[in-house]
């Protein structure tokens, strides 16, 4: 796994504290239960319902059950809803397979990467290959072109970063 990483953090001490107070709102009620894998820690959250039909589509549901880790940043259902209409039609037929799993592995980093450690990037690369550009534009972090809106929400077998776009590989 490669990362470049940006030494100026300074300015994001609130944001990371911000981070912090949601990661413990999330998980404030899950004491003493046994956390969820990726895939059903984001379908028990009910927005990323196009997510999971499109990792069934691409058989990787059985891969983001794995032991991991992985870091997803997950688009919501509004995020798919942004790309052109019959977008996510075309790319759910089994004849657009390869395109789904790469736009799908191009979301998914090897390795659990806090928020805290987010910040501190200016890339990451996926496990598709290609590198994703991490900037931080007026305290919001980017993914892309993609806002990252919700962070650190833990999995027993990586992390979850949700963004608010679907983010496509050049």
């Amino acid at each position: 796994m490669r990362f470049k990483y940006n030494r100026n953090i300074s300015v994001f001490t609130a944001f990371a504290a911000a981070l912090m107070l949601f990661a413990t709102n999330v998980h404030a009620g899950s004491y003493g239960k046994k956390q969820s894998d990726i895939v059903d820690t984001a379908v028990a959250a009910g927005t990323f319902n196009t997510l999971a039909a499109a990792l069934d589509a691409g058989d990787l549901i059985g891969t983001l059950k794995s032991d991991g880790p992985f870091t997803v940043f997950a688009p919501t259902d509004e995020a798919f809803a942004k790309l052109p209409d019959g977008t996510v039609e075309m790319l759910l037929l089994p004849e657009n397979k390869d395109k789904l799993v790469a736009i799908l592995t191009y979301h998914v980093v090897p390795g659990k990467v806090t928020a805290a450690e987010v910040i501190t990037m200016q890339s990451a690369t996926t496990v598709n290959g290609s590198d994703l550009k991490i900037s931080i534009v007026d305290e919001t972090v980017f993914i892309n072109d993609s806002r990252v809106v919700a962070t650190d929400i833990v999995a027993s077998n990586g992390i979850i970063h949700v963004v608010d776009t679907v983010i496509l590989p050049n």
